[in-house]
Formats: C-alpha cells, sequence, structure tokens
C-alpha cells in the first residue's frame, strides 16, 4: 500500500494535529488492555498448574492399578472412563472470549458389582477423574493460547502506535510547520520586492512628470 502523500497546508496541519491527537488518546486504551491481559495470563498459568499437579497426583494413583486392570475380565476401562459429552461456555477474560468447562458426562457402567472385586467402582472413579482433569486441562490450555495471541497483537499495536504512527506524524507535523513558515517567509519576500517594484515605478512616473 502506497504511503499517502503530505501536502505542505494549513488543512493537512489540522488532519496531522487531529490524527495526533487520536493516537496519543487511544494508546493508554491499548496499554490497558495490555496490563489486563498479561494479568489474566499469569493468573491462568496459575490455575493452570494448580490443575496439573492435581492432575499429576491421580496419574500417580491410577498406576498402582495397572497391573490390575490386566487381571479383571468383562469391563472396559478405557471405554468407560472416556468421555461422551464435554460442555462449555463462553465468557469474556479481559474482553478476550474464550472457553470455560461446564459440565462432562461418561458412559453408563454396564458391569456387576457383585461379579467384580470391590476396587473396580474406585479405579473407574479414578481413572473418570483423571480424563475430566485432562479436558479442563486442554480448555485451559485453549485459553492460555487465545490470550498469548491477543497479548501478542496488543503488543503490536502499542509498538505501532509508540514507534511508528506518533512519531511519524510528529515528523509530518514538524516538516509542514518548516514547509509553511518558508512559505510565508517566500510570501513576505515576494510582497517586499513587488512594493519596491511599485514605488520604483510610482518614484521614476513622478520624475518624469516633473520633466515634463
Amino acid at each position: 500500500m502506497a504511503k499517502r502523500k503530505i501536502k505542505s497546508t494549513r488543512t493537512e496541519l489540522k488532519q496531522q494535529r487531529d490524527a495526533l491527537a487520536r493516537f496519543r488518546r487511544y494508546l493508554p486504551t491499548l496499554k490497558l488492555k495490555q496490563q489486563q491481559v498479561q494479568s489474566s495470563i499469569v493468573q491462568m498459568r496459575e490455575i493452570f498448574r494448580e490443575k496439573d499437579a492435581a492432575f499429576k497426583t491421580t496419574k500417580k494413583t491410577i498406576s498402582a492399578y495397572d497391573g490390575l486392570f490386566n487381571d479383571l475380565a468383562g469391563v472396559n476401562f478405557t471405554k468407560l472412563a472416556t468421555p461422551d459429552s464435554v460442555n462449555t461456555s463462553k465468557h469474556s477474560i479481559a474482553g478476550v472470549y474464550v472457553p470455560q468447562f461446564e459440565t462432562i458426562s461418561f458412559p453408563k457402567a454396564d458391569f456387576s458389582l457383585f461379579a467384580t472385586a470391590t476396587w473396580v467402582d474406585k479405579a473407574l472413579a479414578d481413572l473418570k477423574k483423571l480424563n475430566q482433569q485432562k479436558v479442563e486441562l486442554e480448555i485451559l490450555q485453549e485459553c492460555l493460547d487465545l490470550l498469548q495471541a491477543e497479548l501478542k497483537k496488543v503488543m503490536q499495536r502499542v509498538n505501532l502506535f509508540e514507534k511508528v504512527m506518533i512519531p511519524n506524524t510528529l515528523e509530518n507535523i514538524r516538516r509542514i510547520r518548516i514547509a509553511l513558515g518558508d512559505q510565508m517567509t517566500a510570501g513576505v519576500a515576494r510582497a517586499k520586492i513587488a512594493k519596491a517594484k511599485l514605488e520604483q515605478k510610482e518614484h521614476e512616473g513622478s520624475k518624469e512628470a516633473v520633466v515634463l
């Protein structure tokens, strides 16, 4: 996209000053948004660390069942502990709409409580808990990704305003003012020359009149 040529006119000067005022008015809003998103990311990371620690604790608990899973016939733990559905909602964090975990559902258990070992219910509950925690972590990671993307976009805008748009506009204003000053100086000089010529012509005319 070609850069617009800046005209050395008072109208252009006003437009540049108006643009500068807009940029300076909008920049604090962008910086506030940047701070809010950064703060939200810090909070989200803390929640993620807490849930990840809980996930690892549950995973360690599950590891105690590894040998028993292989010996139990007729109970498909993988199928029963795999979610049927996960429900999420959308909510705003610092103006960014992110998913939020709501509910999770699992298949109905189809084995006999009397025909299975007493630890089966506990093992299945732990597996479901582990998978729910995994889902929640995935949703939190998606939230973090969305917030990180927004932060990157806001920071780019802040840099654009601070390092490009505002400095360029200030430079445009400086150049226009210099050009207008030069035009005024040249105009004054031309006026003086024209006045001198006029006075000289009038003087020469008066001399001719005296001679006649």
